[in-house]
């Protein structure tokens, strides 16, 4: 299957939910990947991502490039915490704190990350059209949560 489109509709079922994407996007940077990640990227000019720190990407092939640079060094060591998801019949979207873990010439680091990632139905199943994580915090911060009213 060397057709693009072919891979991501063979993918289409194991995308059945945004979770199952996001799922899929995940477990492609824990194994670096690239090609299984960027089945979860909608076929759309206007994808974007936005690595902590770096400038915005966009269109599929600017996006696979970043990806690509980011798993030179290898699977990520990435895990997904506290997920708050507002979603709709059509759209998804993820608010997620990533824990990434490396080994640098200091030794071990980890980082929070919150990234937030959004999602979209097409005939393919779920796909992500943005991705957006902003710089690592080396300890978690609390979510900020509005208290809910009473609802009478």
């Amino acid at each position: 299957m060397n057709d693009p489109r072919a891979r991501k509709a063979s993918q289409a079922a194991l995308m059945a939910s945004a979770d199952d994407t996001e799922a899929t996007f995940y477990e492609a940077l824990q194994q670096g990947d690239l090609v299984r990640l960027m089945t979860v990227w909608a076929d759309d000019e206007e994808i974007a991502c936005v690595h902590p720190g770096g400038p915005r990407v966009v269109g599929p092939v600017a996006v696979r490039a970043a990806f690509e640079a980011v798993l030179t060094q290898g699977p990520i060591d990435i895990s997904v915490h506290h997920v708050r998801r507002l979603e709709q019949a059509h759209m998804a979207v993820h608010h997620v704190t990533e824990l990434v873990r490396a080994v640098t010439p200091e030794g071990p680091q980890t980082a929070y990350v919150m990234a937030t990632n959004v999602y979209v139905r097409t005939e393919q199943g779920w796909r992500m059209v943005a991705h957006h994580a902003s710089p690592g915090l080396s300890q978690e911060l609390p979510d900020i949560v509005e208290p809910r009213g009473v609802l009478h």
